[in-house]
């Protein structure tokens, strides 16, 4: 290595749930790429994903529902959960780590138990957030409210027991869930709400931190246009859902779709295909986007961000949890429309198809935001920058 990069021990904490595993797998190649020592502790069902990017797995077993994905439906239930597993985790992580501390912790937003590891040890620690955060105001327009819901005191009691016992520094649990010292969004800042009140002294957008793409995917020679469909791979138990999208798609002049239904759902259960349609179980995503005209997606972070970087524009369909607020976020970001699943119809989903790809001013902003989200620096930029807080650290 460079003498301006001496090697350093980076840990990084995560959780198995691909929609977290993913986004930051690009920083993790690069560090080790560099010279560095880089461990992650995760699940052992997440082995598969991380062993490419050369670093060394710490097996720590999660209590996470993700293989099942049956989670709870009231939000501090679900809370709980999470809360629950980072308990569990943080006594296997001072096993793996306190006789050989990191440098510098990494950490995923559900990653509590690293940020308590690291206050603990009196180590820098970096939030890599896969999704929006938290802005000036946050705390008024999105936390108190939730304050009133059922199952709130009883949470926060238990959150704040757990800092006091742990070590951790920071013992208020609305502060320690909340914007920590440091951050690097992966995400395109365009995707964040009220962005121009997010504390920049502490967050860094740095945009997508995608794997080259090695996939492939070919066009047929007879598509005139190529349509995406795909719900990610958490909320895909909707045949009913599909089964409409084969109606409202079906041997539309011009138009070859591509159909992702997940690992729930059989192809059978769709009925009679329609030749213009193809079905998989999983498709390369961001291979078909480089090449699609329009994406119908649930509005993830990781779609949203990977059909704002191909410049493709969106119907949203959003499934749970942060969804919602992304739908409406590419809707103002007038690149996409939105669809509620019960108002998705083979009508409405045709109309909306209809208008985005007629609509000039869709296409001039996809090619804008595209842009945009290309020239905030990714993984280069974000490795720089935990590179230097290691260095701040010395």
């Amino acid at each position: 290595m460079p003498e301006s990069r001496p090697r350093a021990h980076i840990a990084m904490v995560g959780i198995p749930a691909v929609s977290h595993v993913l986004p930051s797998l690009r920083i993790i190649r690069e560090l080790v790429d560099r010279g560095h020592r880089v461990t992650y502790a995760n699940d052992p069902t997440a082995a598969e994903l991380i062993a490419p990017t050369g670093a060394e797995l710490v097996p720590v077993p999660s209590t996470l529902p993700v293989a099942d994905n049956d989670w709870p439906d009231d939000p501090f239930g679900a809370m709980d959960v999470f809360l629950d597993d980072a308990i569990q985790v943080l006594p296997r992580l001072h096993a793996a780590y306190d006789d050989d501390p990191a440098d510098v912790y990494l950490y995923d937003i559900a990653g509590y138990a690293a940020r308590a590891l690291a206050e603990s040890q009196g180590r820098p620690c970096v939030q890599l957030s896969p999704t929006f955060v938290a802005w000036d105001g946050y705390d008024e327009e999105v936390v108190a409210p939730m304050r009133e819901l059922p199952g709130a005191d009883a949470y926060r009691s238990k959150f704040a027991a757990w800092l006091a016992a742990c070590g951790a520094t920071t013992t208020d649990p609305d502060s320690f869930a909340g914007v920590p010292e440091s951050a690097l969004a992966l995400i395109p800042k365009a995707m964040q709400p009220n962005a121009e009140r997010v504390d920049t002294d502490r967050v860094t957008f740095v945009g997508p931190c995608f794997e080259p793409t090695t996939d492939e995917w070919h066009r047929p020679a007879d598509a005139q246009n190529v349509l995406l469909i795909s719900l990610g791979s958490a909320y895909t138990r909707q045949p009913d859902f599909y089964r409409r999208c084969l109606v409202a798609f079906g041997n539309l002049p011009g138009w070859h779709v591509v159909l992702q239904i997940g690992k729930y759902v059989e192809p059978g259960e769709l009925g009679e295909i329609p030749p213009n349609i193809e079905v998989h179980q999983w498709v390369p995503q961001r291979a078909i986007l480089d090449q699609a005209d329009a994406f119908v997606t649930h509005a993830g972070m990781g779609g949203s961000s990977e059909g704002l970087w191909a410049g493709t524009p969106m119907i949203a369909v959003p499934q749970a949890v942060d969804q919602f607020m992304n739908a409406d976020r590419l809707v103002e970001l007038g690149v996409a429309r939105r669809l509620d699943t019960a108002d998705a119809t083979a009508d409405a989903l045709r109309t909306a198809l209809d208008e985005l790809i007629t609509d000039p001013q869709v296409a001039r902003r996809s090619r804008q935001l595209r842009a945009d989200a290309r020239a905030e620096g990714g993984t280069a930029r974000a490795a720089d920058l935990i590179e230097e807080i290691v260095g701040r650290a010395r």
